[in-house]
């Protein structure tokens, strides 16, 4: 079905912060959407090529007014589900940075609500659209479970990373922000459920809240045998040592991503930009040596972060104009989060969190 000849879009932007400003462009550079609006509270700078556009201060009232196709929330996460549930019952396609919401309710409410008014609801889950972890999980599925799941991601961060990490610490931690997008990546590995969650988290600033912490780690138990743990931890006293580890292990081999030794860890594109897949068989000669070197797959002219906004976004247009089929995506968006929820509670209680 070819865009060209269809109207364009017109898309409601709330939220300008990292994410957000990088959402705007993309819709910007899309001939498929039209930006009607930005809302963000405050007056923020905007890309040069963006000037032009006004910033509104009240989604509720942008949304009654200029009546969006769209509307993209960028927003802190406890505003997700009430502005996603306003603008899908307003009749309009929404897509929603993760996590969906706070709470597992709540994520539901939304989805149930873009089923009820037969509208698209597009997770903000970006890995699913970067062309390494598509290899990674596909590399994974054919290894064969059940799997052993390691990764992490810790950002060693000060300054304007800093103030940006103690922000989004007032509404979510760590490993709930950053999980959802790791916990979605195993589930997509293997389609068993996740039955257990432990968690673990300590509080190392007097920076953030007394009951919020800055590092955490979670471990996972699968219906089908596979267990995995994720970890994130922010602040100006984080390592950057192994702070990028990406590691789906099987009884048939491994697949990993292998970070540049020069990254660094609060380097957003670091977060993305993956450089080499290697993929490592378990299976053993005559010999008793392994009978297969391991391959190294060259990720090279991979997208940065901006380009993977624009692949993210473009998804989203193809969603609304061939009406694509998202119930596992919004499914897949809920469960990754429940997990997540469940290890943020097993972190305050202390106990393991059946699911």
């Amino acid at each position: 079905m070819s865009g060209n000849n269809e109207k364009p879009l017109r898309v409601l932007v709330a939220g300008l912060g990292n994410m957000g400003r990088s959402h705007a462009l993309a819709y910007h550079r899309n001939p498929g959407f039209e930006i009607a609006s930005l809302v963000n509270r405050s007056q923020v700078e905007l890309p040069e090529e963006m000037t032009g556009y006004e910033i509104r201060p009240s989604f509720f009232e942008a949304l009654a007014e200029l009546k969006p196709d769209v509307a993209s929330i960028n927003t802190y996460s406890d505003s997700h589900a009430d502005y996603a549930v306003a603008a899908l019952e307003a009749g309009c396609h929404v897509f929603v940075e993760k996590p969906l919401a706070t709470t597992v309710a709540d994520a539901e409410r939304v989805v149930a609500a873009a089923k009820a008014n037969g509208r698209k609801l597009v997770i903000g889950y970006i890995l699913r659209h970067h062309p390494s972890w598509v290899r990674l999980i596909e590399e994974a599925r054919n290894l064969g479970g059940p799997y052993v799941f390691r990764m992490n991601l810790n950002q060693q961060s000060s300054g304007h990373t800093w103030e940006t990490h103690k922000q989004l610490m007032k509404t979510t931690s760590p490993i709930v922000d950053c999980g959802v997008h790791y916990l979605d990546v195993m589930c997509q590995i293997t389609d068993a459920k996740p039955v257990e969650v432990r968690g673990m988290g300590l509080r190392l600033s007097d920076e953030v809240a007394p009951d919020m912490y800055n590092y955490g780690h979670l471990q996972v138990l699968f219906e089908d045998g596979s267990v995995g743990w994720y970890e994130a931890g922010w602040g100006p006293m984080m390592s950057e040592t192994a702070f990028f580890v990406k590691d789906v292990i099987s009884p048939n081999g491994c697949v990993s991503i292998v970070m540049d030794e020069k990254a660094k860890s609060d380097d957003v594109d670091s977060h993305t930009k993956t450089n080499v897949i290697c993929l490592h068989r378990a299976a053993t000669g005559p010999d008793g040596r392994f009978a297969a070197p391991d391959e190294n797959l060259s990720m090279t002219g991979e997208p940065g972060h901006q380009e993977l906004c624009e692949l993210e976004q473009a998804f989203l247009l193809k969603a609304i104009r061939e009406d694509i089929d998202l119930n596992r995506h919004m499914s897949d968006a809920v469960k990754s989060l429940a997990v997540c929820l469940a290890a943020d509670e097993s972190v305050r209680t202390g106990k393991a969190v059946r699911l």
